[in-house]
């Protein structure tokens, strides 16, 4: 019987081989060449942050570590920073209110004795041995959100210290609510989240990252426009409008009574 001739189209016994083998080169190169550029670019992070973290330990051992102790744990000129978070640091550094300058009933604001990159290896150094709350992104900083509920939000919760204008107020012995014009955003909202000295922390349980970023938002409205009342007397409310109705208002009543009884003598 005459064997069949092989077709002219059939493919060589090889070259199913020849072509998963291609197929594997150029996947497996593909995937090396990604593998090693992920693992320059986290390298390169993780080198950076390292040698933050360790800049700020200096920064730490040679400004902070007598009274807060090299470990965070504190001492009895100074509080345990344990879990306290990169937040509270860069809030309180750079405010200029740590390093302290004096004892007193708070922290005073002041101008602040670090660079913002030195801070930002405090709060590396301060997170790297207890996270906390980290450093908001600018995300959450950016004044676009809802001023109506923000004002809500703020006259519930801050207004009874900061007044409801944000001017600020006193509180008792010899403590204070700080005014908020010209404030950075920044500030405002590690404020709420790490609730430094005599504030109560709203963690993002008890006001959201958008209700946050809706107070900054109203916070900047009433900053940035004119009051619609008329003269705000330094919106210190109503103690000032009073005083200003004894001295003005009443005094212009008895002056006018004087005339009158002077007129008719």
């Amino acid at each position: 019987m005459a064997r069949k001739p092989a077709k002219a189209n059939r493919r060589h016994p090889l070259a199913t081989v020849v072509l998963i083998a291609i197929g594997l080169a150029f996947t497996g190169g593909g995937y090396a060449l990604f593998t090693s550029t992920a693992t320059a670019q986290t390298d390169t992070a993780s080198s950076t942050s390292q040698s933050s973290v360790d800049e700020g330990k200096k920064l730490f051992a040679a400004n902070c570590a007598t009274c807060h102790g090299m470990s965070l744990e504190g001492s009895t000129a100074g509080p345990a920073l344990l879990g306290v978070g990169a937040a509270s640091v860069d809030f309180q550094v750079g405010t200029g209110r740590m390093p302290l300058a004096m004892q007193g009933p708070q922290a005073m604001e002041k101008p602040p004795q670090f660079t913002e990159e030195q801070t930002q290896a405090l709060a590396d150094y301060v997170a790297s041995l207890s996270p906390g709350p980290a450093i908001p992104t600018d995300d959450q900083l950016t004044a676009n959100g809802n001023a109506t509920n923000g004002g809500e939000l703020f006259r519930i919760n801050c207004a009874m210290c900061h007044n409801v204008a944000g001017a600020g107020g006193a509180l008792t012995e010899g403590k204070f609510a700080p005014s908020l014009t010209g404030v950075d955003s920044k500030y405002i909202y590690e404020a709420m989240l790490t609730g430094p000295q005599n504030m109560p922390v709203f963690n993002d349980h008890n006001i959201t990252p958008e209700d946050k970023r809706d107070i900054i938002t109203y916070l900047k409205y009433i900053q940035n426009n004119d009051s619609t009342g008329g003269y705000d007397l330094g919106n210190l409310g109503p103690v000032a409008e009073g005083l200003f109705i004894w001295i003005f208002g009443i005094g212009a009543v008895v002056a006018l009574t004087v005339w009158l009884t002077a007129k008719s003598n």
